[in-house]
């Protein structure tokens, strides 16, 4: 949970302290082959995603003026980050808000969702109370070639037309959590945890949020707005006994990262991290997406948002073996099917939660028929269950031979 003090970072007292280094290219983030984007849209996808530019481009300029009339300030909003042996990764975003707001405060989605992004802000960063020398590596979810440019100084970074940065810092980290501390103009530090991961580690898993530990109903379109939206994030239901599934795969696995996908905009990272901790799963990064269609040429789908992030994990930790959790009401079996084909003997099993008649479609009590996703086809094993109870009792037993 990020939290906000009036205190300096903290550093060694007999300790000389060496700004972290930001490398252009550090892993594969940032040099994604553009053939592998989202390919040729319809003229039908381009008008809808020119209309969304415009208006969320006018709410934007709109916005921030009234930020600037009330006199309100660019605040840092940190995100969990995660690393391996050589480097990390960081996010953060940059947001207009009143003088004594905090950072990391629960918010209902509709509040999160109109956050006002303050672009071209200067952070700066550091680890364990180490600074971090810094260029500006790339924009979120873009993938495109560093343009070194965009950076001011060694011991800041620029955010984006959107608010956020995204950093790789080449650093070694003892394994475990991290503190990392950001600070801009006029505002306290505020600060969030940093999982960094040992390369020798076996086995992780990544597992998506919506649906599957978490109950949105996203197949029902208005009963997922109003989860998302409306809904007070302390009232939010778990799904059965997935928390005690995942644990007692953390207890199988002590080492083993939880890494937590969804096609939920960064907007609502506090609520769904506090989900995270409220109902006792293992802690672990989010990784969200930027849902502001101005400065990329599309909004990526669900489906690409997970194979990207998910390929991004295999190739940050090459020798990790995955366990992939998903549900069958969006694209997880056909996703993880996917992953498992790309990368042959590096996908360990797939869970699938099944999701009931009534979560799957508005019709469903009535019809008794679920519109759900077909189990994948791959060579990986494949369980599937409605509880996290029912996946339990065939997927522990086959996971416990490699324990």
């Amino acid at each position: 949970m990020a939290q906000e003090t009036d205190r300096e970072p903290v550093q060694a007292d007999d300790m000389e302290t060496v700004p972290i280094p930001a490398r252009k290219v550090v892993s594969s983030f940032g040099l994604r082959d553009s053939r592998r984007r989202l390919g040729q849209r319809s003229a039908k996808n381009n008008l809808a995603h020119s209309l969304f530019s415009l208006v969320y481009g006018v709410w934007v300029r709109l916005s921030s003026a009234l930020a600037g009339k009330l006199d309100w300030r660019p605040m840092v909003e940190p995100y969990v980050g995660y690393g391996n042996d050589e480097y990390s990764r960081l996010v953060c975003r940059t947001v207009y808000a009143p003088r004594h707001s905090q950072s990391g405060r629960v918010l209902r989605g509709i509040r999160g969702m109109l956050a006002i992004p303050a672009p071209g802000i200067h952070v700066s960063v550091a680890i364990d109370g180490v600074p971090v020398s810094t260029l500006q590596v790339g924009k979120l979810e873009v993938y495109d070639k560093v343009d070194p440019g965009q950076g001011s100084r060694a011991d800041e970074a620029l955010t984006d037309a959107s608010g956020y940065l995204d950093l790789v810092v080449e650093r070694r980290l003892e394994p475990g959590p991290h503190e990392v501390t950001y600070q801009v103009a006029g505002r306290a530090p505020v600060s969030s945890q940093l999982f960094a991961i040992p390369s020798d580690t076996q086995v992780g898993l990544i597992s998506d949020v919506d649906d599957t530990i978490l109950v949105t109903q996203v197949p029902t379109l208005w009963k997922a707005a109003y989860n998302l939206l409306l809904l007070n994030p302390r009232k939010r239901v778990s799904v059965p006994g997935m928390s005690v599934l995942y644990n007692k795969i953390a207890d199988l696995f002590p080492q083993a990262p939880f890494v937590y996908l969804s096609t939920s905009p960064w907007n609502v990272e506090g609520s769904i991290r506090q989900f995270i901790g409220d109902q006792g799963y293992p802690m672990g990064p989010l990784l969200l997406r930027d849902m502001d269609p101005r400065p990329k040429s599309s909004i990526t789908s669900g489906v690409h948002h997970k194979l990207e992030f998910t390929e991004q994990l295999m190739a940050d930790f090459p020798h990790m073996k995955f366990i992939l959790i998903g549900d069958d009401g969006q694209k997880d079996p056909t996703t993880y099917a996917t992953i498992a084909r790309r990368y042959p003997g590096r996908v360990l099993a797939i869970g699938i939660r099944q999701l009931s008649p009534r979560e799957s479609s508005p019709l469903g009590r009535m019809s008794g028929l679920a519109a759900t996703q077909p189990m994948p086809v791959t060579d990986v094993p494949v369980f599937n269950g409605t509880t996290g109870a029912n996946l339990m009792k065939t997927m522990l037993p086959y996971l416990r031979q490699f324990h």
